[in-house]
């Protein structure tokens, strides 16, 4: 539990709020329940906030009892949801009442604990300065984060630092894990189309055979990897998706179609890739006859924290959670995540907090992200209150 009276009161508000998320799931850009449920309690508790930034987006903002400093920090929180079709489980009883549509990341846990931030921060104000609240839109893919960013996040309000936050499944819950520097991957989605020649599978020699270029292309791209980038540099190329063909034994068809995903921490080297996957696959279907097609979409920057700013979030962190709790140097993820967008317009730090159950293995709270099992957890949420709070306080302390 928070150690924070005040905060341990509201927790279960906010826990029936994040519920209420949890039951009316949305996607990318489509958040009006959670933005109306944002704005109607920011109104509530006397909040200044604009909305329709990034169309469902929301920035609220708490000026302390002094701005003397004139500094100001963002806080973020994802509000978007998955298509996903929620699986039920008996300590799950909220769940999803769209069809297809699920809270399978917890941001709808995300963004209760910034709501009940902003309830904790607007009624004690111990702090010099201001405190942009961002509930932002489309995480999962759908490039949220540069949305705020070109509409003028940052140029209508200037932060001087950002903080995020994510829950982690894989850590027990009162714990948390940063490290300064690469701690997520950019993701990035590459589309082929192998254009070939079709026939009859007993006679290929009249085919231009685009399962068999498209099978070469899966290969030699791997090499990439392996030959191109520094060994000790971590880079995934994975294609996923291959399809050609209609199922039948007998024909060969005119075209392949393939989908894969680049993942590194480098952004040079993610560029360079870009460019030299479609000169290789090019080069493979033009020597065997075939034209191609390809189309490569820069979706998600890497995350790169900021050492001073880590240094500091995990000092708040030690002293909520613990510093026998606090991991400083745990080993990143390629998964991807949209606020390092926000890192490369301001210095800041994400934290993943861990919300597993090691105690209860059939438990929801121990179920992947992006699985149809998962649920957050509640009892983090007065934890991540207090850390966002923290964050404010400290970063902008009050002049004695």
């Amino acid at each position: 539990m928070s150690k924070s009276n005040s905060i341990n009161v509201i927790a279960q508000e906010i826990a029936g709020y994040r519920r209420s998320l949890h039951e009316n799931p949305q996607t990318a850009y489509e958040e009006e329940f959670a933005s109306n449920l944002v704005c109607e309690k920011l109104a509530e508790w006397g909040i200044e906030f604009e909305r329709g930034i990034a169309k469902t987006g929301v920035v609220a903002t708490i000026e302390g009892r002094s701005n003397e400093s004139g500094r100001a920090v963002g806080l973020r929180a994802d509000m978007d949801a998955l298509n996903i079709v929620e699986e039920p489980h008996p300590d799950k009883p909220h769940i999803s009442k769209i069809p297809g549509k699920m809270h399978g990341c917890g941001h709808d846990g995300h963004t209760a604990m910034l709501l009940g931030a902003a309830k904790h921060l607007s009624e004690t104000r111990n702090f010099d300065g201001k405190v942009h609240l961002i509930f932002q839109p489309a995480e999962e893919g759908h490039k949220g984060a540069h949305m705020m960013i070109e509409e003028g996040l940052f140029r209508r309000f200037p932060c001087d630092q950002v903080f995020g936050v994510h829950n982690w499944p894989q850590l027990p819950k009162g714990t948390v894990a940063m490290r300064p520097g690469p701690l997520m991957a950019s993701a990035d989605v590459f589309h082929i189309k192998v254009k070939g020649k079709g026939g009859h599978a007993a006679m290929p020699h009249k085919t231009i055979d685009p399962i068999v270029i498209g099978a070469q292309i899966v290969t030699a791209l791997q090499t990439l990897v392996s030959r191109t980038s520094h060994p000790a540099e971590p880079v995934v190329l994975s294609i996923p998706y291959f399809s050609g063909g209609t199922g039948a034994h007998n024909v060969i068809p005119d075209n392949v179609d393939m989908t894969g995903t680049l993942r590194t921490y480098d952004d040079a080297l993610r560029r360079e890739l870009a460019e030299k996957i479609g000169t290789m696959a090019r080069g493979i279907a033009q020597s065997m006859g075939a034209e191609l097609d390809y189309e490569f979409k820069f979706i998600l920057d890497p995350t790169i924290n900021d050492l001073a700013a880590t240094n500091f979030c995990a000092e708040v962190a030690g002293e909520i959670f613990g510093p026998h709790n606090v991991d400083v140097d745990v080993t990143p993820s390629m998964g991807g995540e949209d606020f390092g967008a926000m890192l490369l317009e301001t210095p800041g730090c994400y934290i993943w907090m861990g919300q597993g159950e090691p105690d209860n293995p059939d438990s929801p709270h121990n179920s992947g992200l992006h699985t149809p099992r998962y649920d957050f957890n509640d009892d983090i949420i007065p934890l991540g209150i207090e850390y966002w709070a923290r964050l404010g306080e400290a970063a902008m302390p009050l002049q004695k």
